[in-house]
């Protein structure tokens, strides 16, 4: 994808060019609707070709099948796919959906299926709003035709003088109208110029391109992960209110999605471009974002329950070559007394790059057992990497086990003729498993609990690679002498040839070293703020109608679909082309490692983290946003990438903290340390070769982290809370502003801020040399909004303020009306944190009420076992405490703080009894309760006044 320089124009020329100018989709007939039968839980028709097939990119389909079942009061189902049943349909093993209704929706169901017969096109109406405009209506082919401009690309053009639906072997084609300038979210994975809110009308709309893909994480281009499920948020000038609505095409193929536009249009368009499968589409009613995205979870799948160690502070790197050396980390971070929860090794672990070994020189299994041990013993957690690719053994006296095993059970993806398929990634020669393959989950299961017996002793699995890569284009082993290449030449960074020499972003290379320093001499070393450059979209090169190079080319910003990867002709069982599966590879890596770790683990919550992702991934694993770069900008797509897979209902995720590749520097890991310490998963990483960032290595960066982690600490019960809620019922614990304050217009398009949960409000800093933010308040002056670490109320009545950041400082706040449980003690882990007492912010709104909600339990077991929900509500000068479940809590209740106690109470008492130990700050209205012991597994009743 790329950023269009001459604006709508281009973009326009873009939606409206057919790739050769001998496809013409402008003369595409459309279909007919006939034979219409209405169901107990919607309809079912044919639809037949509406005139001479166009075969645009490929051969039109002539009999198709449409399905319109309405799911339940909110969810309604239209599938069009082919009579014959021969494309391909993401199979329900892979992404289960839940079981056809019961009973009919048809009539009470807020959405309301709307149809033409000729040329077919349908639309969807809220039942709710009947004047209001449709959520989706394809009705576009109804408009006239519009000029198109000259076309300034590759492409052959062709004009698109009608939307009527395309419905061919490789490519399907579905367009719907939207408001103009529509607040769309969602449809990734990706990284945008535009932020959060995906670009419509400003410079020329976006494409976005679903193929997963091996790159260091670029800008408007497809990358690892293919999500199309968008969220649009739509405000009524009229009644000042707004309502969203999801939608969600369940499909695996390669495509575009794009939104744009046109010169001089009153609306805006989303256009569906795919090439292969069918078009399986699920409406969502919402009305608001947070139940858009729960009813959106409802269909694919909740998020897995994360174990409660999670939470805590992850670090690795791509350089620590030994056990020792990772030892020492870990030693030099409780010297510094920064709290570490989870060591992490990269590939440096392995044997000749070899997933499930580890080098019996730099990292023999009886030391690395003994490190895992050590760190056991102190509440610490170790989590190892494992690439998607298993190397090929290269003569007969090689014996790898997961190879010679797997390739014994067949397990590996083949070629057409049956032959493995042998791409090249770290280790050399290597296949790739088929999660097709009945004997693949036994064999995954056996390779990863051999490796555990053989000292690796994890806690969690790294699942790396997974798109999957590969360094050649299609099966360039095959026929080869395999033992000539054992390992690729490629230079690895940080090794002559390939050194990360260049200098942290903004430092002046005439003037200063490459210390990654804030001042050298007095003077600041970050000058400017420089900007990433943006790739663009290389020539597309029409080729034979062949899956590798589909008569569609789809904006692959690797260019051909085998570039990187898995050839598209490559087979997995059961016939299953990869062309028709490419994007499902990580979640079904996923699916088979977290299954795995239930066997291997049992009763114990599976803790992933991966980097491709599709639907329903969340069920399985967490997400890391990729290869990032040690740049200011990226410290803001770091927002930007954790707010887009809270959508995709995968919400434990987070960036690489300071940046992965190049050098970062002080200042910008200072910054990155302390929002990470604010996001759902905090893990510091970078490449081989660059300046080491671990977070002691500068005095400023250390004292920010201290800080930052015991802000992190402290509120483990609510994030864990959070985490809870998202996996019984898909709430998004991360929060665009506009998730909770829906009709403050100025907030759809903010990103540079966001919320965790309801309740607490994180402003940081994205730019360098800064020591002030700009920070949005939601509530428009109506909300009261206090301090996280002073408590004191922020002056925002215009909704807007400028904030005090020096240097290791985040602006945190907590919105009025909150209850929030604490740890009152926050510790060097987890457990020690946990271990201690609690502690209670209430900060009242004006009314005087507050409330908040807690659940606890183990934190580990899988199911869930055991649990409590604490309820704090405060009104008329009482906090009542309401514990119910049966998860027996042993820590006490130790310090209250009620935040907006107008005037010094006279007494303070819980129950009948008189409480002494209480202080009053009438500069802050706090009252401040200590020295309490109070038992949480009763109702408890505190009272002032």
């Amino acid at each position: 994808m790329f950023s269009f320089s001459i604006g709508y124009l281009l973009c326009y020329a873009i939606v409206v060019a057919a790739q050769a100018a001998s496809r013409n989709v402008s003369s595409c007939p459309g279909y007919s609707l006939n034979s219409v039968s209405e169901t107990a839980t919607g309809l079912v028709a044919r639809l037949d070709l509406n005139g001479p097939p166009c075969d645009a990119f490929g051969n039109d389909i002539s009999n198709l099948t449409i399905e319109v079942i309405y799911e339940t009061t909110s969810r309604l189902h239209v599938k069009i796919q082919d009579s014959d049943q021969k494309q391909f349909v993401v199979p329900e093993a892979v992404v289960s959906r839940p079981a056809a209704p019961t009973q009919s929706f048809v009539n009470t169901s807020d959405l309301a299926f709307n149809y033409e017969s000729s040329p077919f096109a349908f639309w969807i109406t809220r039942r709710s709003e009947p004047l209001l405009p449709p959520l989706f209506d394809t009705r576009i082919s109804a408009l006239p035709a519009t000029p198109v401009p000259p076309v300034i690309t590759n492409d052959s053009s062709t004009a698109l003088d009608n939307f009527n639906l395309v419905f061919e072997d490789q490519y399907l084609q579905l367009t719907s109208a939207l408001p103009l300038d529509a607040n769309i979210y969602g449809l990734g994975e990706y990284y945008s110029e535009s932020g959060f809110r995906r670009r419509i009308v400003d410079q020329g709309g976006s494409i976005q391109t679903l193929w997963a893909r091996d790159v260091a994480d670029p800008i408007d281009e497809n990358m690892y992960g293919s999500h199309p499920f968008y969220l649009e948020h739509r405000f009524n000038e009229t009644t000042s209110e707004s309502h969203s609505h999801g939608v969600f095409l369940l499909s695996s193929s390669g495509g575009d999605i794009l939104l744009l536009t046109p010169p001089n249009a009153l609306q805006s368009l989303i256009q569906y471009r795919m090439i292969g499968g069918v078009l399986d589409l699920y409406f969502f009613s919402g009305p608001s974002p947070q139940v858009v995205i729960e009813q959106y979870g409802e269909l694919i799948g909740l998020p897995t329950w994360q174990p409660i160690w999670g939470f805590g502070f992850h670090l690795c790197r791509w350089g620590y070559h030994d056990v020792n050396e990772t030892r020492e980390q870990v030693q030099n971070m409780r010297n510094a007394n920064i709290p570490l929860e989870v060591m992490w090794n990269d590939i440096d672990l392995y044997l000749a790059f070899r997933d499930f070994t580890s080098d019996p020189g730099r990292f023999p299994g009886g030391d690395v057992k003994a490190f895992i041990e050590e760190l056991a013993e102190n509440h610490q957690k170790y989590i190892p990497i494992v690439d998607a690719a298993i190397a090929k053994s290269v003569n007969d006296t090689d014996l790898y086990d997961p190879y010679l095993d797997g390739a014994q059970r067949n397990v590996f993806v083949r070629n057409p003729d049956s032959s493995e398929y042998i791409g090249k990634v770290w280790p050399g020669y290597t296949v790739f498993p088929d999660w097709f393959a009945n004997s693949t989950q036994a064999w995954w299961t056996e390779a990863l609990g051999n490796w555990s017996e053989s000292g690796v002793e994890y806690s969690g699995i790294w699942l790396d690679m997974n798109e999957a890569s590969s360094f050649c284009e299609g099966s360039c082993g095959t026929g080869q002498d395999l033992a000539a290449l054992q390992v690729p030449p490629i230079v690895l960074p940080g090794t002559p040839g390939n050194l990360v020499t260049d200098y942290p972003e903004c430092y002046d290379p005439e003037i200063f070293g490459p210390s990654g320093n804030i001042t050298i001499n007095g003077t600041l070393t970050c000058q400017a703020s420089a900007s990433v450059s943006k790739r663009g979209l290389d020539a597309r090169q029409q080729a034979a109608f062949d899956v590798n190079e589909p008569p569609y080319s789809i904006h692959n910003g690797a260019g051909r679909l085998s570039a990187g990867t898995i050839a598209a002709n490559a087979t997995h069982a059961g016939g299953i082309i990869d062309y028709d599966v490419h994007n499902m590879f990580g979640l079904m890596e996923e699916r088979g490692t977290h299954l795995a770790l239930q066997q291997l683990q049992p009763g114990k919550r599976p803790f992933l983290i991966s980097r491709s992702t599709f639907p329903s991934a969340g069920k399985w694993t967490g997400h890391w946003l990729g290869d990032n770069f040690s740049k200011w900008q990226y410290l803001y797509l770091n927002i930007q990438g954790v707010l887009q897979f809270q959508l995709f209902q995968i919400p434990f995720v987070g960036a690489d903290t300071c940046g992965f590749n190049g050098n970062t520097d002080e200042e910008l890991c200072n910054r990155w340390m302390q929002l990470s310490a604010f996001m759902p998963f905090y893990r510091n990483h970078n490449t081989m070769g660059a300046i080491s960032q671990e977070p002691y290595r500068w005095d400023s960066v250390a004292n920010a982290s201290r800080i930052a982690m015991a802000a992190r600490y402290s509120l483990l019960p609510y994030w864990y809370t959070l985490f809870a809620n998202a996996s019984i019922r898909g709430t998004p614990p991360v929060r665009a502003l506009f998730f909770e304050f829906p009709n403050e217009t100025e907030l759809f398009g903010l990103d540079r801020q966001y919320l965790i949960g309801r309740d607490i409000l994180v402003t940081p800093v994205l730019d360098p040399n800064v020591t002030t933010v700009e920070g949005v308040f939601p509530g428009r002056g109506q909300v009261v909004w206090r301090d996280f670490f002073t408590h004191e109320v922020v002056n925002a009545s215009s909704g807007n303020s400028t904030l005090q950041a020096p240097l290791g400082h985040i602006n945190v706040h907590v919105r009025d009306g909150a209850a929030i449980l604490m740890h009152a003690n926050p510790a060097y882990t987890t457990e020690e944190t946990r271990q201690g007492p609690f502690s209670l912010l209430v900060s009242l709104a004006t009314s005087g009420e507050a409330f908040g909600s807690f659940y606890l339990d183990d934190g580990i077991s899988d199911p869930p076992g055991a649990n409590t929900t604490l309820s704090f509500f405060a009104s008329g000068n009482q906090l009542q405490i309401h514990s119910e479940g049966g998860f027996n809590i042993e820590q006490l209740l130790q310090e209250i703080a009620v935040v907006g106690v107008s005037e010094r109470p006279a007494e303070v008492s819980i129950g009948n009894e008189t409480v002494t130990s209480w202080d009053y700050d009438e500069a802050l209205d706090e009252l401040k309760i200590s020295n309490l012991t109070i038992n949480l597994n009763a109702d408890q009743a505190v009272m002032w006044g």
